[in-house]
């Protein structure tokens, strides 16, 4: 099989699609892998060690698409990127195309790209390996940021996660208790926050509970939503509805009913944010002031520790990756259950009842 590794194109996105020892393993079982120059450079890979693993190095993106039958992205690949996309292709990566422009979803579908999202990839058990592995930095992440946050110098309200005696600690909302939002409590409560958990579901919160003692837990109704969200110094959006757009829980309402120059990190902005103020940032300018509140909405942060993140998640998705070049792809999907959950599109048409469910309540989109 013919495997493109282009390098990524969006704003702050140094992660690489394959490491230099996954090209190693394919090309010495026969595959040809083609990989764009400086593709692996944010990584810490060079051009060289990708050669002498025994990769092509490509001097442009066209060469790359043109020469492979699957590619592997990160993100989602940009428009200009979509157009070199060809008949029959297999596209890998962190899709989110719940959230994509309407128009590369009929492109996809017009030439019957199969795309396969590490984010739905799902065994039978509901544990989604390769999002796991991204999820956990992305949690990881962002009691630093908000510690940032909160500072004079960055616009906040000049508080320490902490405290100090006879000084209280921030108060922490976090909306979701699944990787993301569980590795976040993790840190915060190390951190001296105070921090509560809003999950839906009864047993993620318990599970959360007997990992970590001091955070304290709520079903996540709207009441409590909203009573919450009035008294948080931080909010953290972690919610993640498998392949579909995220709703939004949180109101302009609720937001206006913070404390000014409090903090909202929405990690679910990557599939549309779950609060209604949200919109997307980059890292050279990653909040804006919305009612009074920074937003801090930054999509695949986890874009710039991207050595960390590249390894982290293709340790998850190397057995799925090998499968589809050793079997070929319908003998991979067929044989995988895991491998076919993550599957989006094929043969012309959207498969996954989450895409298909967001593209028929919205017509908008992201790029």
């Amino acid at each position: 099989m013919d495997i493109g590794v282009p390098r990524q194109k969006r704003p702050f996105d140094f992660r690489a699609g394959l490491t230099p020892m996954g090209v190693e393993v394919l090309t010495r079982q026969g595959h040809r892998v083609y990989v764009e120059r400086d593709a692996g450079q944010g990584s810490g890979f060079d051009d060289e060690r990708y050669r002498a693993a025994g990769a092509q190095i490509c001097y442009s993106v066209e060469e790359v698409y043109g020469r492979s039958d699957m590619v592997l992205s990160v993100s989602r690949p940009t428009l200009p990127e979509f157009d070199l996309l060809h008949e029959g292709q297999i596209l890998c990566g962190f899709l989110h195309l719940a959230v994509a422009h309407p128009s590369k979803i009929e492109l996809l579908l017009k030439r019957n790209v199969t795309a396969i999202a590490y984010e739905t990839i799902e065994d039978g058990d509901g544990y989604r390996p390769v999002l796991t592995a991204a999820s956990q930095i992305a949690g990881r992440m962002i009691p630093p940021v908000a510690a940032q946050l909160l500072q004079n110098n960055s616009g906040g309200h000049g508080m320490l996660l902490g405290g100090v005696p006879g000084v209280p600690p921030v108060r922490v909302v976090i909306l979701g208790a699944g990787t993301v939002g569980s590795n976040a409590a993790r840190l915060f409560a190390a951190m001296g926050a105070h921090v509560t958990v809003l999950d839906a579901e009864i047993h993620r919160l318990q599970a959360l509970e007997d990992k970590i003692c001091n955070v304290d837990t709520m079903v996540s109704y709207d009441f409590n939503i909203a009573r919450m969200v009035k008294r948080a110094d931080v909010l953290v959006g972690a919610v993640l509805v498998p392949g579909a757009r995220t709703p939004h829980l949180v109101t302009r309402e609720m937001v206006r009913s913070m404390k000014p120059r409090s903090v909202i990190i929405d990690v679910a902005i990557d599939q549309g944010g779950c609060v209604e103020t949200s919109r997307p940032t980059t890292y050279q300018n990653p909040t804006y002031l919305e009612e009074g509140v920074i937003h801090y909405c930054v999509p695949n942060m986890t874009g710039v520790v991207s050595r960390t993140t590249t390894h982290a998640f293709i340790n998850a998705a190397w057995p799925y990756l090998r499968e589809i070049a050793e079997k070929g792809l319908e003998a991979a999907l067929q044989g995988n259950d895991a491998l076919r959950r993550g599957l989006h599109m094929h043969a012309g048409q959207i498969v996954h009842p989450g895409l298909a469910a967001s593209i028929v309540s919205d017509a908008g989109g992201e790029a």
